[in-house]
């Protein structure tokens, strides 16, 4: 089911791992499915060498993801794939020096919230661990443009302590303080090591800074305290014609409607210009940016209520072409080459796990440079976009995965409402083993994005701050109503399921509405906000008062909210799902609200997956968790087992 190092991603003989056109797993029984739609392994994270001849990238095709490293070949042989093995652990993301000496990589300790620095050359030597441990989180930022130094940044291991960054030498491990700030994340750094772009603030009031570390000053890009979050800021050199030597680009929806492009020229001894609005769709998020070197050709992403759709814009003349053809429904992680003449990025489907594809920005050619297994024979389910109205009136969409035979006209059948976490994530029509084996065991999957989630504009992710959270849980009652009035489900046999903030949002939903559900999955969600606050990462809680409210000032609120509070009022099933090394939603969350349901005689069962984190990145764990969670669903819903 898995390939060894040094297996083909497609040879010329059509077969991955020794199986005839790499079919993953047998057809058939529930395990044999669930088994086949894990361990269909993909690629995702690239990152490329100045040439755009080699690609290195995460993948998980041996069990667990880990750091791979290909030749970027359009026409002829597809080459092999080559493992660069560095550590046991999970590889969470990798970036590639400017000099092409070396790769940095982020590894998740012991596969929990925590990460570690590792640096590699690119022949697979010299690996070694240069920030992070057990007890200490070191976060992977960019690269000089130099290639000569990587930023490593330190958040406070207790409350109230300042995110410290460095300059880090791989060759000897040196730090060299870079910047220190509250929540500060370094975004970009400029040629000559003199400019830094920054992010600080609370989740959902992030803003971001240039720092000029010649003469020690900075100035706000944006402004300070409005809502709005930027993830992506680039420096680059002044478009020609432009005004001031140098720029910045941003993806922000800081005090705007959606999120958008934002251009602002900048230069020594404090200059700076007026930020400009330079591409922006009523009907899409800015959702990802790269630029070539030059700063003269730029690669957006955007959003479109979960589809991809991408642009090539020109900062001259501000002209912007639509790239066509793109070889799946969401992309990710894009990547322009220095030149601008490529693009690598993540490509995926319902239907197909995610794989790498390359993109020649002047004829708009598309290659596959990775190829996923294919699956096995048995038709996937294409989910559909629908709308609904929340209690409120405000407008909802979510995914719909209809069981196959299920649903009909005048016969309504179980089903499932799926619930992502962040809250500010969102549902895509991604390849998703869990909704494809409940539909195949003729479950009808929603997976709706209610108040909270991400990609429909600033409102609407800000809807569910604070008190708003009740909006939220009305969301997820209107999502059953939307199941009962289609006709896609028996209101007696609709259960709620989600992780993380999803998690907490199925307790909540138990706890606040008894009588809606028939059963429950709660994969680490938080039980009590209060407890949750005491007992997650500093930083982690630190960042999270805008969303959630304060710990102090916010306390009524919080406890009115946690579902622990209001447990006696459960009497569905409920499934309790988390990883042994979570300390983003700590383990206490779950122990808790089981412990409360056995001790009131409540039918509850707990699954707890040793090794993992917050995310369970290893095939097994999430094979183990799929199984369960069907087989639970299952038998409270009287559903067929595949």
């Amino acid at each position: 089911m898995t390939a060894a190092p040094g297996t083909a991603d497609g040879v010329a003989d059509g077969t991955v791992d020794g199986t005839p056109d790499g079919v993953v797993g047998a057809p058939g029984e529930p395990a044999g499915l669930v088994d086949a739609l894990v361990g269909a392994w993909g690629s995702w994270g690239p990152t490329m060498t100045p040439d755009a001849r080699r690609v290195a990238f995460v993948s998980d095709r041996s069990g667990v993801p880990q750091l791979w490293l290909k030749d970027v070949v359009t026409r002829g042989p597809v080459p092999e794939a080559r493992h660069l093995p560095l550590s046991d652990d999970p590889v969470l993301s990798v970036s590639w020096a400017a000099d092409s000496r070396w790769l940095a990589c982020a590894v998740a300790t012991d596969g929990g919230v925590r990460t570690q620095v590792w640096v590699v050359r690119p022949d697979g030597t010299d690996a070694r661990r240069i920030a992070g441990s057990a007890t200490e989180h070191a976060v992977l930022g960019p690269w000089t443009r130099s290639g000569h130094r990587v930023v490593v940044t330190f958040p406070s291991p207790a409350p109230g302590g300042s995110t410290r960054s460095f300059l880090a030498d791989p060759a000897t491990g040196r730090l060299d303080p870079l910047a220190e700030g509250e929540l500060i994340h370094v975004l970009d750094v400029s040629l000559e090591e003199r400019f830094l772009v920054l992010r600080d603030g609370e989740r959902g009031q992030q803003f971001c800074v240039v720092v000029d570390r010649l003469m020690d000053e900075r100035f706000t890009l944006l402004p300070q305290g409005a809502t709005g979050s930027t993830d992506v800021a680039l420096l680059r050199p002044a478009p020609a014609g432009g005004t001031g030597p140098l720029y910045v680009y941003l993806a922000s929806d800081v005090g705007l409607a959606r999120r958008q492009l934002i251009g602002l020229p900048f230069g020594p001894h404090g200059w700076r210009g007026e930020p400009t609005a330079l591409a922006a769709r009523d009907d899409a998020e800015l959702e990802d940016l790269d630029a070539d070197d030059a700063g003269r050709l730029l690669l957006l992403v955007w959003n479109v209520a979960g589809s991809s759709e991408l642009e090539l814009f020109d900062t001259t003349t501000h002209e912007r072409v639509p790239v066509r053809g793109l070889p799946g429904l969401v992309a990710s992680d894009p990547v322009l080459s220095r030149d601008g003449r490529s693009v690598v990025l993540g490509v995926e489907g319902p239907e197909r796990p995610r794989e790498l594809w390359h993109l020649d920005t002047t004829t708009h050619a598309w290659t596959r440079i990775t190829r996923a297994p294919r699956l096995p024979d048995r038709a996937l389910v294409v989910p559909e976009l629908v709308t609904f109205p929340a209690r409120d009136g405000l407008g909802l969409t979510g995914w719909l995965y209809r069981a196959p035979g299920a649903g009909r006209p005048g016969v309504p059948g179980p089903a499932s409402i799926s619930l992502h976490g962040g809250p500010e994530a969102q549902e895509r029509p991604t390849f998703n083993p869990e909704h494809q084996a409940l539909a195949a065991a003729g479950i009808t999957v929603l997976a709706p994005n209610i108040r909270g989630s991400a990609g429909f504009g600033r409102d609407f992710v800000h809807a569910d701050d604070l008190a708003g959270r009740y909006g939220a849980f009305a969301d997820v009652l209107a999502a059953a109503d939307h199941l009962v009035a289609s006709g896609a489900a028996d209101p007696a046999r609709i259960a709620v399921t989600g992780r993380s903030y999803g998690g907490y949002l199925v307790l909540a939903s138990l706890a606040f509405s008894p009588e809606v559900f028939a059963a429950g999955v709660d994969v680490c969600g938080m039980s009590d906000l209060v407890t949750f606050y005491r007992d997650t990462e500093p930083w982690i809680a630190a960042a999270a008062v805008t969303k959630y409210g304060h710990p102090e000032r916010d306390r009524a609120l919080l406890e009115d909210v946690s579902p622990l509070r209001a447990v006696g009022a459960v009497r569905a099933p409920l499934l309790v799902v988390h990883g042994e090394h979570d300390t983003n939603v700590p383990i206490g969350e779950a122990h808790q609200v089981v412990a409360a349901l056995r001790a009131l005689g409540r039918p509850v069962e707990y699954l707890e997956l040793a090794g993992e984190g917050h995310e369970y990145r290893r095939a097994s764990s999430r094979a183990r968790l799929v199984s369960a969670v069907v087989a639970f669903l299952a038998g409270r819903l009287g559903a067929a087992a595949g």
